[in-house]
């Protein structure tokens, strides 16, 4: 099953590929995390990209599609694969889709804005272990305190409120024309969308309801 699972940013996507990837046994690919390891690896390509990277470049699909390509015959793809972080914009579907790149679902997780901004404006983290608490919904039993160390609790700047707000400016305008793209070639891709609003299991069984087909049609 080949897969790409697509939602804004605090949607949980990166929850729900979790399970999804582990219950199908199929691998996560995150196009990131290859360009990440081609520049920690220092091989051309990555000197390459962090040439570019350096120089505020966007990195070519082409480059994007051309590892893509290398990463999707690997054995453990055998079954199909989940694709993380690309594409993101029409462009970049458009070249996916001219480079006979197949996909099994398209499948979007919808979560309206002001809950987006309610999830990552509420979030705080435990800096050295990673640890995530909300004010609300999993706040910590000392106010702005991990459990453990008792060491506080910080905001990412990606999480404040302003930089949600941007965020999600950046998802509406690059990305859902994406997505509009994505339902008009349907009976290709066999788009499908749910609402990612309840609880993390409810979700996760009506992803895997789209995935295995008894709702994509």
């Amino acid at each position: 099953m080949r897969i790409i699972l697509l939602g804004p940013p605090g949607a949980g996507k990166g929850t729900q590929a979790e399970f999804i990837c582990d219950q199908l046994k199929i691998p996560r690919i995150s196009t990131g995390d290859m360009l990440r390891a081609e520049i920690a690896a220092n091989t051309p390509v990555g000197q390459s990209v962090k040439s570019m990277m350096e120089k505020g470049l966007l990195v070519p699909e082409q480059l994007v599609i051309d590892m893509l390509n290398k990463r999707i015959i690997l054995p453990d793809c055998a079954k199909g694969y989940l694709l993380d972080g690309f594409p993101r914009t029409l462009h970049q579907a458009e070249v996916l889709d001219k480079a006979g790149i197949a996909f099994d679902a398209v499948i979007e997780i919808q979560v309206p804005d002001n809950e987006i901004i309610n999830r990552l404006s509420g979030r705080r983290m435990h800096p050295s272990s990673g640890r995530t608490y909300h004010v609300t919904s999993n706040p910590p039993k000392s106010r702005d305190k991990d459990d453990i160390t008792q060491e506080p609790l910080v905001q990412r700047e990606d999480d404040k409120e302003e930089s949600v707000r941007k965020r999600l400016e950046i998802y509406h305008q690059q990305t859902e024309p994406m997505i509009e793209w994505y339902k008009r070639h349907s009976h290709k891709y066999h788009y499908a969308s749910i609402l990612g609003t309840g609880h993390i299991e409810e979700i996760h069984h009506q992803l895997m309801d789209l995935i295995q087909g008894t709702k994509v049609r």
